[in-house]
């Protein structure tokens, strides 16, 4: 007998009658999850967590780590929900150079701003905690501006959403009713903050942003919410204590089965299926990460003794090479006042970065002219 996961309530929306899934509480019963079903592959991806923390120690500072993986976290929550932007139009976008999609790019921005918002409430002890309150402002800050801006943000939905299909009657799936989001986010926030010693924290994340995705609490931005949400969950729990991880970017190339693995928990009450899924894809990530770290760390570390060998590298080369992982892609002008020097100054810093095959200009031209960390670029965009 496969297990039920929810029961279903009548709603009515666009004047048609449909047939809501209201989830059960978490955890999982009738029966339990069997550790059996987890337990080798939560060993596996625990295992893959610690060795991507301790490989960010290759690099001089994590900082450099950081802008790129949150960066590329931002980038493919966002292409999951289909926006156009690349890692690159990032860059540009924040160099203040011209982005032809901007519209794309503020969704990712404003994705970046949600992020580094939650993160500096769970650092700071008067911060809020992991709860509604901090979801719904997050998703303020995610819709703020943007295509969703109508979709109230930062508020619980109070209408009836559905998934898939041109309508509620012909859709994939239809969330529970907008009268007991509130209910069924207040359950999910009390399991947040239970102790349940059977369950190990991976296999609660897993848990909760199935069941966030379920509840889909908002009218738009649920599954970049939802995502965030692991983050959040990890460092809460200390499962890696800086956010070097980009598991959006194996929820994007699974795409159909994520899918696929949320919807069989609600119709076949198959828990066990996403867990697995779940674990095997931060294993895949932090294996993708920890290469990507030491790909990072090599380049750097040849370019700085390329720069170090040559007898006209002074004190300013030094310190703009120091950038450029924070600044893949600049113009003089940028370059100037990030060192606070001299135009001539930051200009001959350049040129000779890129003399020594380190930068590339991108423009071909004799005025505003681009330059690129090209190398590092196309390392962060594989």
């Amino acid at each position: 007998m496969p297990r039920t996961t929810g029961t279903y309530d009548t709603a009515t929306t666009l004047g048609e009658s449909v047939r809501a899934f209201v989830p059960r509480p978490l955890p999982p019963a009738d029966p339990p999850l069997a550790p059996t079903c987890f337990a080798d592959l939560n060993r596996q991806a625990e295992l893959a967590l610690a060795r991507l923390a301790g490989v960010s120690g290759l690099v001089p500072s994590v900082e450099w780590l950081l802008y790129s993986a949150i960066r590329k976290e931002a980038l493919l929550t966002s292409q999951i929900e289909g926006t156009q932007a690349t890692l690159t139009d990032l860059f540009d976008e924040e160099a203040g150079l011209k982005v032809s999609n901007t519209d794309d790019v503020e969704e990712v921005t404003n994705y970046l701003r949600a992020f580094r918002w939650v993160q500096g409430q769970l650092r700071d002890p008067q911060g809020l905690p992991i709860s509604v309150r901090l979801l719904c402002e997050a998703h303020r800050l995610l819709l703020d501006g943007v295509r969703g801006a109508g979709k109230q943000p930062g508020e619980l939905r109070r209408s009836q959403n559905w998934i898939g299909g041109t309508r509620p009657s012909n859709a994939a799936f239809v969330p529970p009713p907008p009268q007991q989001v509130a209910n069924l986010l207040t359950d999910l926030e009390r399991f947040i903050h239970a102790s349940d010693p059977d369950l190990p924290p991976l296999v609660r994340v897993a848990l909760i942003h199935a069941q966030f995705e379920t509840i889909h609490p908002f009218l738009d931005g649920n599954g970049r919410i939802g995502r965030l949400l692991i983050a959040a969950l990890m460092e809460h729990w200390g499962l890696l204590r800086e956010p070097l991880m980009y598991l959006s970017g194996y929820l994007k190339q699974h795409q159909t089965e994520y899918y696929r693995r949320l919807s069989a928990i609600r119709g076949d009450g198959d828990w066990e299926g996403w867990v697995s899924f779940f674990l095997e894809g931060v294993a895949v990530a932090s294996a993708d990460a920890e290469r990507s770290i030491i790909d990072v760390a090599s380049l750097i570390t040849a370019d700085r003794k390329r720069l170090l060998e040559s007898p006209k590298a002074g004190p300013i080369s030094y310190r703009l090479f120091e950038l450029l992982p924070m600044m893949p892609r600049f113009s003089v002008e940028h370059v100037r006042q990030r060192l606070e020097t001299t135009f001539p100054t930051a200009s001959a810093a350049v040129k000779l970065l890129q003399d020594l095959g380190i930068l590339a200009e991108l423009t071909g031209q004799k005025k505003n002219r681009v330059y690129s960390y090209q190398a590092y670029v196309e390392l962060l965009s594989r």
